[in-house]
């Protein structure tokens, strides 16, 4: 779906919010757009497709199988009667062998073992003939039959036995816990029913076949157990208006109660099941979320002013909405909780702005509850209301309608980008990297309404922010530093090393030592003493 992005706010028209094939029921991202009726009809076309194809690939197999068995036949005779030549006269030397009595009581048990392998030789390539189309025939058979009516008795009693050595195993406390709840579940279902009567008791066999039916089918795609629950709601929706003549406003109370009933006990079996990437996808909601914690409502122009007391309790309760959505386990449920969440998302922006809000002040002020509240598992949630809520809800009504504001608003966030918030490049690349906050509120601004501890929190961030940005700047003047230094050391090196290739070092041989005066004169023997010093009186 175009979403865009404009100065007076995120803008969806509303014709988006409806199946692109122009049905007026709304559609869906999970369905590429089409609503849950257009995209069964999409669904079903590819599958015809590809089971006429399966057909055909089943029939040129089975051509196969029998052209390769009529060249053989031929070979295969001649094998069978050596074989069975070979046989008697391995049956007739053993024979020989043996006592009178103990071939009395063998004779003719042995010849029916002989005709057994006789005749198994010949159904020997029978069977390797029709074994591969048989196989692809099943397979066509299966999905041709309704989903529910695939299981035997045989398989039905295992799939009880098996629930019942399921109920008799030690399980946690959230386990029984689940099962308290589906036993209430259980019979509050069964009190419904008998308002209905004859058209009761048939509902309550059609439910418990096909949980029967989906023991045995748990082995199949998530894809495939959905298409079983759109079937089962489809079939028994029109049961109940064809056959059993009930209004319109009786049939939906019956579905809902249907749906709560199979999916409270389908639900761990089918909620975030390990075979699909659900989990994967929550991550990286949840990581794209903290990642854009630093949006203000002044980016989305959200229409909400949180310093008004009541419109701040109502975002508290929006959020906690969204947020307790993950707790239930009935697909209707779920969709309630969207649906309180949007109606204290109004009531906001109708308190904010005196008036009635509208569709353009709604998706915005959407998009920053879920940022705020980074709902658990939003994707998983999202995925198991599409694949088995009761197509009705999510096609028309207000429950619709939210729901699929909702599918928007995280599409909306995983492509979220600077163009989007009305910032540049660089400022959204220093947002998302958290080198940088946006600008609080100046704390002389503040109403003096606000509770002191929002005020104490934005002057926090404010202290962080600016001391993020000293740090920012020491950091950067101790690189320029130490680059100094380094170049420091290099010149000083380069200036020595150019000094001594210049004035190179010479070291001169050792001077001989000074001889004495009279070291010449020979006859200094000869010499009178030298004369002394002498003191006169006087």
């Amino acid at each position: 779906m175009n979403l865009k992005s404009e100065r007076r706010g995120i803008h969806v028209d509303q014709s988006e919010l409806l199946c692109k094939k122009g049905c007026g029921y709304y559609g869906n991202p999970a369905w590429q757009g089409f609503c849950s009726k257009c995209w069964r009809e999409e669904y079903h076309k590819a599958r015809q497709k590809q089971i006429q194809e399966d057909w055909e690939l089943a029939e040129r197999l089975q051509r196969e199988e029998e052209e390769a068995y009529a060249s053989s036949q031929s070979t295969q005779g001649a094998q069978s009667l050596t074989f069975s030549k070979f046989e008697e006269k391995k049956t007739n030397e053993k024979t020989r062998k043996v006592t009178t009595v103990k071939k009395f009581f063998t004779a003719s048990s042995r010849a029916g073992a002989k005709k057994a392998a006789q005749e198994k030789i010949v159904k020997q390539g029978h069977l390797g003939r029709e074994r591969n189309a048989d196989n692809i025939l099943r397979d066509l058979k299966e999905i041709f039959t309704p989903s529910w009516e695939l299981a035997s008795p045989t398989e039905v009693l295992a799939g009880k036995l098996k629930e019942i050595q399921e109920s008799k195993s030690p399980s946690p406390s959230i386990n029984r816990q689940a099962s308290i709840e589906t036993d209430r579940v259980s019979k509050e279902f069964i009190e419904f029913l008998k308002t209905y009567h004859k058209s009761g008791q048939d509902i309550y066999k059609q439910c418990k076949l096909f949980l029967d039916t989906m023991t045995h089918k748990r082995d199949l795609s998530i894809e495939e157990q959905s298409e079983c629950a759109q079937d089962f709601y489809q079939n028994v929706a029109e049961k109940l208006q064809t056959r059993w003549k009930m209004p319109p406003e009786k049939v939906e109370k019956a579905m809902d109660q249907i749906e709560k009933y199979i999916m409270t006990r389908q639900y761990k079996y089918v909620f975030c099941p390990e075979t699909t990437d659900d989990e994967k996808k929550d991550l990286a909601v949840q990581k794209r979320i903290r990642a854009l914690h630093w949006v203000t409502p002044q980016m989305l122009c959200v229409p909400v002013n949180e310093e008004i007391p009541e419109v701040s309790d109502m975002v508290v309760k929006a959020i906690t909405d969204i947020i307790e959505m993950d707790s239930k386990r009935v697909p209707r449920d779920k969709l309630a909780c969207i649906t309180k969440c949007s109606k204290h998302i109004f009531n906001a922006i109708k308190i904010t702005k005196n008036e009635p809000a509208s569709a353009d002040d709604f998706l915005p002020t959407l998009i920053y509850i879920v940022l705020k509240g980074n709902p658990p598992r939003l994707q998983s949630n999202i995925q198991y209301i599409t694949r088995f809520c009761n197509p009705s809800r999510l096609m028309t009504g207000e429950d619709g309608y939210y729901f699929t504001n909702l599918c928007c608003a995280v599409a909306f966030i995983e492509k979220l980008d600077a163009q989007s918030l009305n910032l540049s490049q660089e400022d959204f690349d220093r947002f998302m990297t958290g080198q940088t906050s946006p600008k609080k509120q100046e704390s002389d601004s503040w109403s003096p309404d606000v509770c002191l501890g929002v005020k104490q929190m934005y002057k926090n961030l404010d202290l962080l922010s600016q001391l993020n940005e000293r740090q920012e700047r020491i950091v950067s003047e101790a690189k320029k530093l130490e680059k100094d230094l380094i170049d420091w050391t290099d010149g000083v090196a380069k200036e020595v090393q150019d000094i001594v290739e210049k004035y190179p070092l010479e070291i001169k041989p050792k001077n001989q030592a000074l001889a004495a005066i009279d070291s010449e004169n020979v006859e200094n023997d000869k010499l009178p003493p030298p004369l002394q010093p002498q003191v006169y009186a006087g």
